[in-house]
């Protein structure tokens, strides 16, 4: 080894020791007759030091050294005179007596500093430089953590770590694939896998009765904060089980996740009803670190002849306490937030509930005192508190209620990156209506299987079948989903009929899983999480993209590298494609 200790290591315990460090120049300071260098890498920073009057030649050369700068260096450990107690070395310094140029360095694009002046672009391009800086190695290092905490808790419960194949076949329903030319086949495709669900199917079939793999998935879509278009999951599946067991399993998962790489006593996770959460949260994913549920008032407010309430479908509204004392500006403000296009509300009613005890609305001219006293009581508000209400369709003011409240929790500051708030959300609808091309969508995929006392309402009711289906949601984001498969040639194909599939089409695409479950299929069911996500909550971060080494930018370029690119003609030519433009 070059080097004998790294730069994070040295204490007082081992003043007088010799010793060898090498790594980066962070920064060096020339005070005349002394030169200060400090010297980086992944495990710290150690202050080197170098005088005039004890090697002359040496300190000169210290004085040559530019930042990133990589150096080897050898001295004594011996005691600062002026100790720095935010680093673990700042008790002592190394003494210099030999140093050594191992390469030197440009003057990078950017500070290497905690605190970076270069903007996401310019650290994107230069990501090698980027992952240099300890905010961003900390994030790939709490990874590491979380992964190996993962394989831990999942190999004492006998789960088998298997992969499955990255070149695949292309499958309809989801997001759009990746598709890869075969050179061999020509004018035939593989796909990059959106999940290894399948596979990890078959594997049950093949009597892998517990299966987990830590797996690269892509999906071309649309990117956003928490969107890549190749992502890694937690993927996992169990046999012989039931919905219960895959609850219990994983909830035991993350919160040993939490226990042993946050420190953090995650309590046991409630649960939820699909129906429940859109009801009381808009969002099939709610935010639960604060109250703040819907109050439905259709039996308070109509026909009190305010056509906006009328006219409506639903009247639904919030409690936000403590802010009563809102400006106009501030309502305002709220305001033009829904009726931004992305939300479409078309307006805001308010009501406050003042410090001496009255009432006050937006509809003052609709509705009196009395009427408020009723809004007061469904809402529990007490002095200081502001009512904030929507109308209009179902589906739509729910959501639209839904952004009013996160945008309310951040306002309010009720959305702690440091508290953490689980819930599991069951029971979700099997199918969804697809306007566009007028047919059923699996709202989570082909093979979930739907309750068994609703199977009979496929053919009836498909609307109201609900799917034997799971997920996680943390701190308002999806985490992680699953659901109790279909392991039944007969079942599978009635649901893939009211998919809109043809026999031939699901034989053709997904002939080989229902060929396998006339061979003996066990009951199955699992989860995948995401892991990125996952990760970016436990390290407090809005974006995946900080907790992944090497990410695409949000057009799904990869800056650094420039791809995706062209190639060149006869690459096209060998693979018998022609492109047009």
């Amino acid at each position: 080894m070059l080097r004998t200790v790294t730069c994070g290591a040295l204490s007082l315990k081992n003043l007088g020791d010799s010793v060898t460090l090498c790594g980066w120049v962070q920064k060096s300071r020339d005070l005349g007759g002394m030169t200060f260098i400090d010297i980086r890498d992944r495990y710290g920073i150690t202050q080197l030091v170098f005088n005039m009057d004890d090697n002359r030649e040496l300190c000169e050369s210290a004085r040559t050294l530019g930042r990133e700068f990589v150096i080897k260096t050898t001295g004594t450990v011996v005691e600062r005179s002026n100790k720095n107690p935010k680093m673990f070395t700042g008790d002592i310094e190394i003494k210099v007596s030999a140093l050594e140029i191992l390469n030197a360095a440009k003057l990078p694009p950017f500070m290497i500093d905690d605190e970076t002046d270069g903007g996401d672009e310019l650290r994107m391009k230069y990501r090698y430089l980027d992952l240099r800086r300890n905010p961003v190695r900390n994030n790939l290092v709490l990874r590491h953590k979380m992964a190996q905490s993962v394989r831990r808790y999942l190999d004492g419960l006998d789960f088998i770590e298997v992969e499955t194949p990255v070149l695949i076949k292309s499958t309809p329903e989801g997001a759009r694939d990746f598709v890869v030319p075969s050179r061999m086949n020509a004018g035939e495709f593989y796909a990059l896998p959106q999940s290894p669900q399948t596979f990890k199917q078959l594997l049950m079939v093949s009597g892998f009765d517990r299966y987990f793999q830590i797996v690269k998935c892509f999906r071309d879509e649309d990117l956003r904060a928490d969107r890549q278009p190749e992502f890694t999951q937690i993927d996992c599946e169990m046999s012989f089980i039931e919905q219960e067991d895959i609850l219990n399993t994983f909830e035991g998962l993350i919160r040993t996740l939490f226990k042993e790489v946050r420190n953090y006593d995650l309590p046991e996770v409630p649960r939820m009803q699909y129906a429940d959460a859109m009801r009381l949260y808009g969002s099939d994913k709610p935010d639960t670190r604060f109250e703040m549920q819907f109050v439905e008032l259709n039996d308070l407010v109509k026909g009190k002849g305010f056509p906006v309430f009328d006219n409506a479908e639903l009247v639904v509204g919030i409690n936000a306490k403590g802010a009563a004392s809102y400006t106009r500006k501030q309502l305002d403000e709220l305001t033009d937030f829904i009726k931004r296009p992305q939300i479409g509300a078309t307006g805001l009613i308010y009501a406050r509930h003042n410090e001496d005890e009255t009432l006050k609305s937006s509809v003052d001219k609709f509705f009196n005192e009395d009427d408020l006293k009723q809004w007061s009581d469904a809402f529990e508000t007490e002095k200081g508190d502001l009512i904030l209400v929507l109308a209009g369709s179902t589906d739509k003011v729910r959501k639209q209620l839904n952004e009013l409240r996160l945008e309310m929790g951040n306002r309010l500051g009720l959305r702690d990156k440091n508290k953490f708030s689980a819930l599991w959300v069951l029971d979700f609808p099997l199918l969804e209506w697809d306007e566009e091309t007028e047919r059923y969508h699996a709202m989570h995929h082909p093979f979930t299987s739907p309750k068994p006392e609703d199977i009979a309402l496929l053919d009836t009711d498909p609307k109201n079948v609900r799917a034997n289906a799971y997920d996680m949601v943390i701190n308002g984001t999806e985490i992680g989903g699953g659901s109790i498969r279909i392991h039944d040639r007969a079942l599978q194909a009635l649901m893939f009929k009211h998919l809109g599939f043809s026999a031939e089409e699901a034989q053709k695409q997904f002939g080989f899983l229902m060929d396998a479950f006339e061979f003996g299929a066990p009951p199955h069911g699992g989860i995948a999480f995401g892991f990125d996500r996952l990760t970016s909550i436990f390290a407090g971060l809005d974006s995946i993209r900080d907790v992944i080494a090497f990410p695409k930018n949000n057009s799904g370029r990869d800056v650094m590298i420039d791809s995706p690119s062209t190639i060149d003609e006869k690459q096209l030519k060998e693979l018998k494609i022609k492109t047009d433009l």
